[in-house]
Formats: C-alpha cells, structure tokens, sequence
C-alpha cells in the first residue's frame, strides 16, 4: 500500500477502535455493539479495492482481537474483517465513487450479516458458543440495525477521506483526459505548422532555383556580348 494509505487507514482505525470501546461498548444497548471498526474498514476497502481491504481488515481484525477487555481467542475478528475487506474491496466502482448511497448501504447491511455469522461460525470451530446463548437471530438484527444507523454518519466522510489522500480517480481521469486533448491539439497544430513551414522551404528552394538560373542567363548573355 501507499504511505498514505498506510497513514489514513491506521489513523482511522485507531480511532474507529477507541471510540468503540471506550464509547460504543459502554451504552450497554440491547444485543450487539455498532460496529465502528467494520464500518471503517467497509468504507476504505470501497475505494482502495480487494487486496487493500483484506490487509485493513486484517490489521484492524487483529488490533480489536488485542484490545482490552476482548475475551476471545487473537485472530479471531482478524480473520473476519480480512473476508469482510476483501469482499468489499470487490464492490468498488469503477470510478472511484459511486453513484448512489445505495451500494455503501447494501453493503453495510452485508457486512453485518456477514461479519456476525463468520465470528459465530469461528467461534464454533474454537469451542465458543455464546452466540447461541444470546440468540443469533437478535445478535444480526441489532447489527444490521445499529450499523445502519451509524453509516451515514461515517461510511461517506471516510470513503471521502480515501479518496483525496490517494487522490481522487475522477479528478485525476478528468485531468489526464485534459491533458491527451492539450496534447492531441498540439500536435495537430504543430503539423500543421510544420505543413507551412515545409510550403515555406519549398518556396525558398523554388527562389533559389529562380535566382540560379536568372545568373546562369546573366552569364551566357555576357558572354554574347563579348
């Protein structure tokens, strides 16, 4: 990745992590916790691609698997945002931005989903049942809900900050647009200078032409008279 890439992301993820557990996890809501940290690796695998997203969604998998008071097994979330970035990563327009608040959204709602039931299936294969405990369904349902929730007021500006730290694809295709056209321009003007300037040395060869033969003449003519 870019260092600015680099930058941006940590510095978000960092953040995104510290809000959720010194804020998020402390209102205490009713099934799950809104996830800030999936929304933040949501919105940068949607600008930065799949393979991008898969790395940010690792290392902020690893740093929420690490923080206090996690109390399942390190890797675990790592593991499930890597598939959640690179999934998303795939979603990314072709443009660079998309065209609606749609496709974020969808893919919020996803997300969710996705995220809950990757960490419940893991924690199934590690021996970790709570999942069932708490009821999976409601565990889902308040994601998608609290998620929902949260994205508007996140998934843009970060999606946003992406963009112009690794510059942004539209401006930079309108620019070189610009730039082929400026280009195109000038070479059709510089040929058709050259087209005068070749007109111009034809001309100058035809005077020389004219000028030799009217000495040649000159000469001739000086030699009858003597």
């Amino acid at each position: 990745m870019r260092f600015n890439r680099f930058l941006l992301s940590g510095t978000l993820i960092v953040v995104a992590l510290v809000v959720q557990v010194s804020v998020l996890a402390r209102l205490h809501l009713p099934g799950a916790v809104p996830d800030l940290v999936l929304l933040t690796v949501v919105g940068l695998s949607m600008v930065y691609g799949h393979v991008s997203g898969a790395l940010i969604g690792f290392t902020a998998g690893l740093l929420a698997d690490l923080a206090p008071p996690a109390d399942h097994a390190a890797g675990r979330y790592a593991l499930v945002l890597c598939v959640i970035g690179y999934v998303a990563g795939l979603t990314r327009p072709e443009t660079g931005q998309p065209r609606s608040a749609t496709g974020p959204m969808v893919m919020v709602v996803a997300a969710a989903i996705g995220s809950t039931l990757l960490y419940a299936g893991v924690g199934a294969l590690v021996g970790d049942t709570g999942a069932r405990h708490v009821g999976l369904a409601s565990l889902i349902l308040t994601a998608v809900v609290y998620d929902l929730l949260l994205a508007p007021f996140t998934v843009p500006w970060i999606m946003a900050l992406a963009r112009r730290a690794d510059g942004d694809p539209i401006a930079e295709s309108a620019a070189a647009t610009g730039t082929v056209t400026a280009g195109l321009t000038a070479g059709g003007t510089g040929l058709r200078l050259g087209d005068r300037r070749g007109g111009g040395l034809r001309g100058g060869l035809r005077a020389r032409a004219a000028r030799g033969r009217a000495a040649r003449a000159a000469r001739i003519k000086g030699v009858k008279r003597l």
